[in-house]
Formats: structure tokens, C-alpha cells, sequence
């Protein structure tokens, strides 16, 4: 059994599509048929069913693609640890990261550190990250969403992160430290359009009984900052963000009821091969958070 048969193969069961996977694969389809029939000649059962041109991978070869993938993800790995000991990938970082401005001075910092350190950054995504972490796709993740902590993922808590509600200044409510979050029920909101915040805060909203009246929904914290300090609506921010703004025409209450908060984990594998350079970030991303002062973000003296 010849590594190139097992990608033909894995390429086949992907594509369940003889001529598609030998176009794929810019080999001859005939030539890709026989690699096929010997393949499964020497492991002795079909791994595909076939009806005319149309082939479906069947239950052998399901537990057959299995047990190849893992292969290939072995030998990827040992790979990488043979790349990253002959210092050819050692500046290279791979994360997925909520939405947030601190990020981007986060990676500064430690590229003043690591001057020729490589980022690639993804948004995080609800539906792929757990995948994307088991599979070495990315190297470590900084999330607000709760994934299955099963071996090998290991989440660390970096931040109860305080969500405030933020009005104009000239806003009547803009003179209480604190507010209750049924009390702003009929106010109009400017909220983020979708994301993981969102659905924090519509839940602390129906948690206080209302749905908010939504009259702005924007993507970005600059533009719903803008709106709430032209007195078009009240908007909830992230304690993270509180510290990056500098802004006298918006206030920042507390809310005092229900205590509304989210949760800001570093995510990454255990049994994945990791790089001393994503160690190492590992470790700042953590005394970075640890770093941050237990006083309340924009809070007045």
C-alpha cells in the first residue's frame, strides 16, 4: 500500500466522483479507476458501491477514510516538528480571535517582542472552531464561546469580561453609577449585527423580560459609538472595549441587575505539536490579560 494510492483514495471518497477527483488530481481517469481497484484488491473488500458511473463510499470505506485521514494528519504533524527543529516555520502563528480592539494591540506587543513573527488571524466561528482546533488548522484560540472541554482541547480562563451599558452624556440616566436592566426596556438600542456579543446580550435582555427595541445594527464599536454620542440610541459594551475608549460624550453604567458578564477563554490542543514561538504566545496571551487592572473600565472617581 503506496501513500499516493491512500490520497487518490481519500480524494475519490471526498468527491464520490471518479472523473471530478482524476480532473482534481490531473491524473488520467482510467489510470485512477485501476489505482482504486488495486487498492481495494489488497485491503480485500469494496470500499465504494457502485451503480453505473455513480460510486458512494460505502461502510468500509468509511472506516477506511477514517484511519487514512489519521495518517495523514501523523505524518503532517511529524512534518511540522521536523520544519519547526530546522527553524523554517518558527515565526509562524496561527489563532482565531473574537472581535475585539485589544487585539490588535495585543499582537503588537508581542511583535515588538518577535519582530519577525508571522499572524494569521481568523474571526472566530461558533461552527468551525472546535474542528479547526482538533485538526491543527489553527494553533490556539481567544473566545467568549464555551466549547466541549474534552481531552485534547484545553480552555483557560483569562477574564470575567463586565458588559456596561453605555448612553450619551447628556442622557438622563448618565448621572446614576448603575442601572437596572428592565428599567431601560423601552429605550432604543444600537447593537452589534450579529457575533457571539450579540447573542451575550440579547439573552441578558430576555433574562430582564423585554426584547430590545433595535434601532441601529452596525458591525463595528466606532460606529455604534458614534451613534450613541449623536443621542440616536444606548448600546451595551464589552469592559475590553471600555479600555480603548477615549470618549467624553458617552457614559459607561453598570448594570446592577442581572449582573451581566461573558467569559474570555485562550483555547488550544494538547496533543498537538506546538512551535516554542506559539509557546511563547501562549504564555503572553496570558500575562497580558493578567496585567489588566480589577477597576472598572471608564468608571468615574
Amino acid at each position: 500500500m503506496e501513500l499516493l494510492q491512500l490520497k487518490y483514495f481519500q480524494t475519490v471518497a471526498r468527491m464520490e466522483h471518479m472523473t471530478k477527483a482524476a480532473q482534481e488530481l490531473s491524473i488520467a481517469q482510467p489510470s485512477l479507476s485501476q489505482t482504486i481497484k488495486r487498492l481495494e484488491e489488497e485491503i480485500g473488500v469494496p470500499l465504494f458501491d457502485r451503480k453505473g458511473r455513480r460510486i458512494k463510499l460505502n461502510r468500509y470505506g468509511r472506516i477506511f477514510l477514517e484511519k487514512a485521514e489519521l495518517a495523514f494528519s501523523i505524518l503532517q504533524e511529524g512534518k511540522q516538528e521536523v520544519v519547526d527543529l530546522a527553524k523554517l516555520n518558527e515565526d509562524s502563528i496561527s489563532m482565531a480571535v473574537m472581535r475585539s480592539p485589544i487585539v490588535p494591540d495585543l499582537l503588537s506587543r508581542f511583535r515588538r517582542l518577535h519582530p519577525f513573527v508571522r499572524f494569521r488571524v481568523k474571526q472566530i466561528s461558533r461552527a468551525t472552531i472546535q474542528h479547526q482546533l482538533e485538526n491543527g488548522e489553527i494553533d490556539l484560540c481567544i473566545t467568549p464561546y464555551s466549547l466541549e472541554q474534552d481531552r485534547p482541547l484545553s480552555a483557560r480562563l483569562l477574564m470575567n469580561d463586565e458588559i456596561y451599558l453605555v448612553v450619551p452624556k447628556k442622557h438622563p440616566l448618565a448621572a446614576k453609577e448603575s442601572v437596572d436592566l428592565h428599567d431601560i426596556a423601552h429605550e432604543p438600542f444600537v447593537l452589534k449585527a450579529n457575533g457571539a456579543f450579540r447573542e451575550t446580550t440579547d439573552s441578558y435582555c430576555r433574562m430582564a423580560g423585554f426584547q430590545p427595541d433595535i434601532a441601529f445594527e452596525v458591525d463595528d464599536s466606532l460606529s455604534i459609538r458614534g451613534l450613541v454620542s449623536e443621542g440616536l440610541g444606548i448600546a451595551f459594551f464589552s469592559s475590553l472595549t471600555m479600555r480603548t475608549v477615549k470618549d467624553t460624550s458617552i457614559t459607561p453604567l453598570r448594570i446592577s441587575h442581572p449582573h451581566c458578564s461573558r467569559t474570555i477563554r485562550l483555547v488550544w490542543n494538547e496533543e498537538r505539536y506546538h512551535s516554542s514561538i506559539v509557546t511563547d504566545f501562549y504564555q503572553f496571551i496570558i500575562d497580558y490579560f493578567e496585567q489588566f487592572s480589577s477597576a472598572a473600565p471608564g468608571s468615574r472617581k
